[in-house]
């Protein structure tokens, strides 16, 4: 990583130095105090993608990915050497004395009646324009009949996927006319700049050590030098994705000394897959993930639709959804039930901890001062019979009430392994380990599945809040196997 004598960022095309704000300062006040005020904060905590931006990525089909993300909760000095479009940007300028063009996505929400008060609209033209230029979108297009394959209420038939939209919200116009200016864009031109983008290397990683006011943002080349950091601040906040610790600073005001980010490190972006076990790296957003799986791990693929929005997917990490040690978070009761291990690193080496034995208590876990999350590492071959379960009360971008994973081993009629994990039904992700031991070496039969349900019922130590009560999320638990079984019996059935 080359290093960088002053903190700066592309916006818009211009080089644009971050100085002087403060470490803490989020890219969406960056942006605004520079006059590029068609970012708007609505929430501040990523769940209304008014202030959605686009960032050019790692891509995973094409060198460079436009990825949309929430400027409100990203530190303006995370973006030291990356290139940032907001709907300013997005427009193509006229001559001199003439209106600009506007952008393919701009024109359709224009021409569709998909703004009225306009607040939220830059950032939904900003998340459905990262979804024009997805790579292979417009493979999925309708054919001359006017069909396509993927065509359904959430996929249109050019391609575009709604769920690109799923993190933002609209209180006026209502969603249908935004929704047909989504199903209605083409493919991008040839002569588009963003597409021609996509085919150059993406901005490289750029040490950062970003000082003002008695505060720091750093980050380190290598892994190596991050972990010497860590143990002279051990009181560091570590980021990556910074979806938590975004929320932290803007809604509960908290300030940090010294923030390290480790998003960009290679060591932890890595996806190997080895004849015993897949390690995943802690620092790959889950839309990385997801899209570089493609299926292949299909209890994390039933995930991650299930994940937030597409907006915090594609800066949330696995690493960082175990780090903070939440109860809720979805993450962990999937990993559970896959069996995964997580390598943990420091400045005197590695050491891998079965994810069962990691929780100690609400937010805390085994892991040391000093101490990352390198990877995840989810034992082969998989459980073929396998399911995720959200409940809550929103079907997208909501937080669990009860979250259910399940993998079994079902050979001639008999379960032969079962692994199950919790979530939001103690104070930290568990294994059901009672109702796994009343599975197992039993006939998968509804006399089985009704007997564990029962045992289901009554494991954790669920609380009532403003989620959910504690007979609700027990009797959650048990109606969740019951589905599975409903649900395999009728697969085997068809």
């Amino acid at each position: 990583m080359p290093g960088t004598t002053g903190a700066r960022m592309t916006v818009n095309g211009t080089e644009t130095p971050i100085s002087p704000c403060a470490p803490h300062t989020t890219a969406l006040d960056f942006l605004r105090e520079r006059g590029l005020t068609g970012t708007k904060e609505g929430c501040a905590e990523g769940e209304c993608g008014a202030c959605s931006v686009m960032v050019a990525r790692p891509g995973v089909h094409k060198p460079t990915d436009w990825v949309a993300v929430n400027a409100c909760l990203v530190p303006a000095a995370a973006l030291d050497g990356q290139e940032i479009v907001t709907a300013e940007g997005l427009a193509t300028a006229g001559a001199p004395g003439t209106a600009p063009t506007l952008h393919p996505v701009q024109e359709e929400m224009a021409v569709r009646g998909g703004s009225q008060c306009g607040y939220c609209t830059p950032g939904f033209v900003c998340s459905m324009a990262a979804e024009y230029y997805r790579p292979g979108r417009c493979e999925h297009s309708a054919t001359a009949t006017g069909t396509a394959p993927s065509a359904d209420a959430e996929h249109g038939p050019n391609g575009f996927d709604l769920h690109a939209l799923s993190g933002n919200l609209c209180r006026c116009t209502g969603y249908r006319p935004i929704r047909d200016a989504a199903f209605a864009v083409g493919a991008p031109t040839d002569d588009d700049p963003l597409a021609r983008r996509r085919e150059l290397p993406p901005p490289a990683p750029v040490t950062t050590e970003y000082a003002r006011d008695g505060r720091v943002f750093l980050r380190k080349s290598t892994l190596a030098e991050t972990l010497r950091v860590l143990r002279e601040r051990p009181d560091a906040v570590v980021v990556a994705g910074s979806t938590d610790w975004g929320v932290e600073v803007n809604i509960r005001a908290r300030r940090a000394d010294c923030v390290i980010a480790i998003d960009r490190l290679p060591e932890l972006r890595e996806l190997r897959v080895e004849s015993d076990h897949i390690e995943i790296g802690a620092a790959l957003t889950l839309t990385e993930i997801e899209r570089r799986l493609d299926g292949d791990i299909p209890l994390l693929a039933a995930l991650f639709p299930q994940f937030a929005s597409r907006l915090i997917r594609n800066s949330a990490t696995l690493g960082g959804n175990l780090g903070t040690g939440s109860p809720i978070g979805d993450s962990a009761p999937v990993l559970l039930a896959l069996d995964a291990s997580l390598v943990l690193t420091d400045a005197d080496g590695e050491r891998v901890v079965p994810l069962a034995d990691y929780f100690t208590g609400y937010r805390q876990s085994v892991r040391r001062p000093g101490e990352l999350i390198r990877a995840v590492r989810i034992p082969l071959p998989l459980s073929p019979v396998t399911a995720f379960h959200k409940i809550a009360k929103r079907r997208f971008d909501d937080i669990s009430s009860v979250a259910v994973a399940f993998a079994l081993d079902i050979e001639d009629g008999l379960v032969r392994t079962a692994r199950i994990g919790l979530g939001g039904v103690a104070a930290t992700p568990i294994r059901s380990l009672a109702t796994e031991a009343a599975l197992e070496g039993k006939p998968w039969s509804a006399r089985t599945a009704e007997a564990a349900a029962r045992v289901l019922r009554g494991e954790g130590t669920p609380m009532s809040d403003h989620r959910a009560s504690a007979l609700y999320r027990s009797a959650m638990l048990g109606q969740s196997l019951l589905k599975l079984h409903a649900q395999t019996t009728e697969a085997v059935s068809s």
